[in-house]
C-alpha cells in the first residue's frame, strides 16, 4: 500500500468558500475520493467541482459522473443546474439523504436524440469566461494594474524591511483628533451613491449606498470599527456612530494603507466587543509600531514597501489573464481551423 506524504490531499468540508477545501490532510489511501466529481455538502448544499482526489468527512457525498465527457470544462455548468434545483434548501430545515440526491432532477440543454449537449456547454461557458476575462483585463489597463515589474526602489524596500528600525507613535500625535460618525437608522436611509459604513466585516462594512445629506469623509482615510477592526477607504463614504476615522488623506496611498494595517494589529487583538465598543476617543489613545527615519515616520519606506507588495500580489492575477487569454485563443483558432 503506497503511504501518502502528509498533507498531500484536499480536504473537503461543508463550507461555502475555498471550493470546500479546509486544508490538505493525509489519511489512509482506501477512503481517498476520486478526482473529476461532485463534493456535494448533504445538509449545507455546497457543491463544488473537485478536479484532483481528496478526502472528505461523512457529511460530504461523492457525485461521480457516468458522461465520458464530464470535466474541468464543463463541470461549473452542471453545478449551476444543480445549485437551482436544490435552490428550496434552508438551513436548518432540510437535509438531503442519498436517495433525495439520487432521486432530484435537473435541467439540461440536450440533443435531439436527448442526449446532453456538451458541445454547446462548453462553447456557452467559453464564451462566458472570455468575456470575464476581457473585463478583467481592462479593469487591470484602466486602473494602472497591469504593472507588476519591481522597481529598483521596491526590490530595495522588500530586501532591507527586516532591517528597519521601528518606534511607538501615537495616533493623535500623527493625524489629529479622530473623528465618529453619526447614527442614521435603516429606516431612515434614503438610496443614492455614497458608500455608508458601519461595523462588520460583511462587504468591508459598507452596509448601504445612501443620498442623506450626511458628513462626508474623504477618500484615502481609515475607519475603525466598534470592535476595533481598521480598513482602508480609497473612496468619500459616511459613517454611522460605531465608526472611528482616522484622517490619513494627507499621506501617499500606500503609506495610508501601511498605516492602517498598523492601526488593525493594535486595535483588533480582542480588547473591544458588544460589551466595550472601540470610539474615536480611543483612536486618540491608540499606540501604533511604524518604521522611522530621523525620529519620524517613515512614510516613505512605508508607500515603497506596499507598492512592492500590491505588485507582487497582482502578478498573478495578471498572469493569470495571460494565461486564460491564449487558452482561449488557442480554442478559437482549433474551433475554426
Amino acid at each position: 500500500m503506497e503511504v501518502h506524504q502528509l498533507g498531500s490531499f484536499p480536504y473537503v468540508v461543508r463550507m461555502g468558500s475555498n471550493n470546500g477545501q479546509k486544508g490538505f490532510i493525509n489519511e489512509d489511501p482506501k477512503f481517498l475520493n476520486e478526482g473529476n466529481t461532485i463534493s456535494f455538502g448533504q445538509d449545507t448544499a455546497t457543491m463544488f467541482y473537485q478536479e484532483k482526489p481528496y478526502f472528505t468527512g461523512d457529511k460530504i457525498k461523492i457525485l461521480k459522473p457516468k458522461e465520458k465527457r464530464f470535466g474541468k470544462k464543463n463541470a461549473q455548468f452542471f453545478i449551476a443546474a444543480m445549485m437551482k434545483s436544490f435552490s428550496s434548501f434552508s438551513w436548518g430545515s432540510s437535509s438531503y439523504s442519498v436517495d433525495v440526491i439520487k432521486n432530484q432532477k435537473v435541467t439540461l440543454p440536450v440533443l435531439s436524440n436527448k442526449k446532453i449537449d456538451f458541445d454547446f456547454i462548453e462553447s456557452l461557458l467559453a464564451e462566458i469566461e472570455s468575456k470575464r476575462i476581457s473585463q478583467l483585463e481592462a479593469y487591470l489597463l484602466n486602473n494602472g494594474l497591469n504593472d507588476y515589474q519591481l522597481t529598483v526602489q521596491e526590490k530595495k524596500a522588500l530586501e532591507n524591511f527586516e532591517k528597519l528600525d521601528w518606534n511607538i507613535f501615537n495616533l493623535k500625535n500623527l493625524f489629529g483628533k479622530s473623528t465618529r460618525g453619526r447614527r442614521l437608522k435603516s429606516a431612515d436611509r434614503v438610496a443614492g451613491t455614497l458608500p455608508f459604513i458601519t461595523a462588520g466585516e460583511t462587504d468591508e462594512g459598507v452596509s448601504a449606498f445612501i443620498g442623506n445629506d450626511v458628513k462626508v469623509f474623504s477618500a484615502n482615510t481609515t475607519t475603525i470599527d466598534m470592535f476595533g477592526s481598521a480598513k482602508y477607504r480609497n473612496f468619500k463614504y459616511g459613517g454611522d456612530d460605531h465608526i472611528a476615522v482616522v484622517h490619513t488623506d494627507k499621506l501617499p496611498k500606500y503609506a495610508s494603507v501601511f498605516v492602517t494595517s498598523a492601526i488593525h494589529k493594535s486595535s483588533y487583538n480582542g480588547q473591544f466587543n458588544y460589551g466595550r465598543n472601540f470610539y474615536a476617543k480611543d483612536a486618540d489613545v491608540l499606540n501604533i509600531s511604524l518604521p522611522e527615519k530621523d525620529n519620524k515616520p517613515d512614510y516613505e519606506t512605508m508607500n515603497t514597501v506596499i507598492s512592492a507588495i500590491h505588485k507582487l500580489v497582482i502578478k498573478d492575477v495578471v498572469l493569470y489573464v495571460e494565461k486564460k487569454k491564449k487558452e482561449l485563443n488557442k480554442l478559437t483558432e482549433n474551433a475554426n481551423a
